[in-house]
């Protein structure tokens, strides 16, 4: 019975905050029409590109994830340690930040060719 009221609750508290999202930055966007801004002021031609290889960081660093556990079980099934848990724990940083510092360098590398392009 609990569970019902604790997931429309999370349901509730995720539509509140979008609605306020919206319903303020609706009004704000009318606010500045009133006094005499140009809407264009809203939609600018050129996006910015703040983090252009947001997801390929994301989907490395669960990939390394993916890999660490996966590592990490196998391990853990041929060689037993006290904590059981160490092969797999250890295995998941390891592979993560691995793909994070392999990350790191391709889009090191895929920057100096957008550079070189322009």
């Amino acid at each position: 019975m609990y569970d019902i009221f604790i997931v429309a609750i999370i349901f509730g508290a995720t539509f509140g905050v979008f609605y306020l999202y919206f319903s303020t930055r609706n009004k704000e966007r009318l606010s500045l029409i009133e006094k005499g801004a140009d809407a264009s002021l809203f939609y600018s031609a050129k996006k910015k590109k703040t983090y252009p290889w947001l997801t390929l960081k994301f989907g490395m660093l669960f990939v390394g994830i993916a890999v660490g556990t996966a590592i990490g079980i196998l391990l853990n099934s041929n060689f037993s340690l006290y904590p059981e848990e160490l092969f797999l724990f250890s295995m998941i940083f390891l592979f993560g930040g691995l793909s994070l510092i392999w990350n790191f360098m391709l889009e090191r590398k895929l920057s100096k060719k957008d550079d070189e392009a322009e």
